[in-house]
């Protein structure tokens, strides 16, 4: 089995290490958070990720529900392990179809469903129970929450966020760095760098690179 440094020890960390544990090709040896002030989570060891140089590391997954945080994560590992490869943790329970692809990095949590010609990019979450129809896309790190719908062909830019249940119709293209708040029902294509909820969901404000949106 080959052994995984899991990055992160919060919620998002604790669905990784579930799905990790119920495969049967990964074995995770330990975990590293920024200054985590614990030094055991769910039984595995913790280690600061500031002091990765002491480490041997093959296998990693980013586990940080933030978008643009485990963005950050991610190019600090790169920085000092260049040569390290980044794992996906999908649950058995998943139904994806044939033809889908699914980037290094990316999670794909319990109940999820996948439909054909689906393409999702590098370091992405697909949450609890979503509904991704056929030929949909999702950029490198974007997230779709739990118990959310995507229609066909729709596109998600990168670092934008599918808030929980929102409903995003067929042929949406949604921009980079963009929010869908929860519960919406996206019925026209958002733009790059806003924030929208509401059914029909519309564009409130719009929004940082990196701002927060839990």
């Amino acid at each position: 089995m080959r052994k995984v440094s899991v990055f992160g020890a919060g919620g998002h960390a604790k669905v990784v290490i579930d799905i990790l544990q119920k495969s049967k090709e990964y074995e995770i040896c330990n975990l590293f958070a920024k200054n985590p002030g614990f030094t055991e989570f769910l039984g595995f060891p913790v280690y600061d990720q500031d002091h990765l140089e002491n480490f041997e590391i093959d296998f990693a997954i980013v586990a940080i529900g933030d978008n643009w945080i485990r963005s950050k994560v991610v190019n600090m590992i790169l920085q000092t392990k260049p040569k390290l490869n980044f794992i996906s943790a999908i649950y058995p329970s998943a139904i994806i179809a044939n033809d889908v692809v699914i980037g290094a990095g990316s999670t794909v949590m319990p109940g999820c469903v996948i439909g054909p010609g689906v393409r999702i990019g590098n370091h992405c979450i697909v949450n609890t129970s979503c509904s991704i129809d056929h030929d949909c896309r999702l950029d490198d790190y974007s997230s779709i929450a739990p118990g959310s719908t995507l229609g066909g062909g729709v596109k998600v830019g990168k670092f934008s966020a599918i808030s929980l249940g929102a409903k995003i119709i067929h042929g949406m293209s949604i921009g980079e760095h963009s929010v869908i708040g929860a519960g919406s029902t996206l019925v026209k294509s958002i733009e790059s760098f806003k924030v929208a909820f509401g059914s029909p969901c519309k564009i409130i404000r719009s929004r940082e690179q990196g701002e927060s949106y839990i």
